[in-house]
């Protein structure tokens, strides 16, 4: 499955502060339908990912009925991505 979007950059500040960006709502669909063969556990689904022109792999995150993706120090720097930053996102996802 390869998934295409952009998104913003935001920031969570809790104990383990990290980088996200909100897939939107219509692959949140296509990704919570392929979840069960996929997931490793907590719902976390393993992808490989591009975001800009930097490629890497992380896990989606499920957050408030959809998936955040993690943007890694070394994607952000390599991007000169901050906060509030909208950036390109390609997915795949090995089904």
């Amino acid at each position: 499955m390869n998934l295409e979007f952009s998104g913003e950059v935001w920031f969570w500040k809790g104990p383990a502060p990290w980088h996200f960006i909100t897939v939107p709502e219509a692959e949140c669909a296509a990704l919570a339908a392929a979840s069960s063969a996929v997931t490793y556990g907590w719902g976390m689904i393993p992808v490989a990912a591009r975001i800009g022109e930097t490629d890497c792999t992380t896990s989606l995150f499920p957050k408030d009925g959809g998936y955040v993706v993690p943007v890694k120090a070394a994607v952000r720097k390599a991007e000169d991505l901050d906060v509030g930053d909208t950036v390109a996102v390609q997915l795949t996802v090995d089904i």
